[in-house]
Formats: C-alpha cells, structure tokens, sequence
C-alpha cells in the first residue's frame, strides 16, 4: 500500500472569485491562474502549486454546491514568517481573528478571515 499524505488538494468556496483572487494574491504576494473544471459547473482560479513537491495544492472555487463561510475546515498557508502576510490582511479587505501565535515544536500561526468569510490560517517556524 503506497502511503501518502491526507490532504491532497483544497477547494475554497467564494462567492466573488474576483474579489477572493484579489485579496489572496495580495495577502500571500502571489498569483492565482485560471482553472478549467472538467464538470463546466464551476469557476476555478488555483495557487502556484507543483505537485511533486511537499504539501497540497488547491484553488477558489465558485460553485453551485458549496458555499462561502466559516465552518469546519481551515486551510494553513505556509510562510516565511506569518506576521508579514497577517500585516497585509486587513488592507486586502479581510481581518485577523488571532494574531500570530505560538503552537510549540511546530512553528506559529495566525488565524485570518478572508472577504468571503472563510477562515484561513498562516503557518511558519518562525
């Protein structure tokens, strides 16, 4: 049996995908590409991701079946140091709901809200 990690890609549920393209990139200083969805149902903008490295790749996704809004799932975004990326939420339109915070041996997080009201967290080891 092939092991492998549990998450292997992440869906973000939005309602205005340009306005989520808009704040991600500028938060995490990246650029999000067009997605095509072989189901033609949805409308989908992924992160830089390279699926033979380490970790998940995932996209903002507009669907019909799923909506936008806090709940159960939380996707960690890996940083440098996550007190620069928490630095550019509230000018991107989002809002810290903690502010960067030790977890031990495994680094330090923030816990953001994104202009869709998702909850997303920041992680790094420093």
């Amino acid at each position: 049996m092939t092991r492998m990690n549990a998450v292997g890609w992440f869906d973000i549920y939005v309602g205005d995908l340009s306005r989520a393209v808009a704040f991600y990139e500028t938060v995490l200083g990246t650029k999000l590409e067009p997605m095509g969805d072989p189901t033609g149902e949805s409308q989908m903008m992924s992160f830089p991701a390279d699926m033979g490295v380490y970790g998940a790749g995932g996209a903002l996704t507009k669907s019909p079946h799923a909506a936008a809004g806090p709940g159960g799932t939380v996707v960690y975004f890996m940083a440098e140091d996550c007190a620069v990326e928490e630095g550019r939420v509230a000018d991107a339109g989002g809002k810290v709901v903690r502010s960067k915070f030790s977890i031990g041996e495994f680094g330090w997080v923030t816990l953001c809200q994104d202009t869709e009201g998702n909850i997303f967290g920041l992680n790094s080891l420093k």
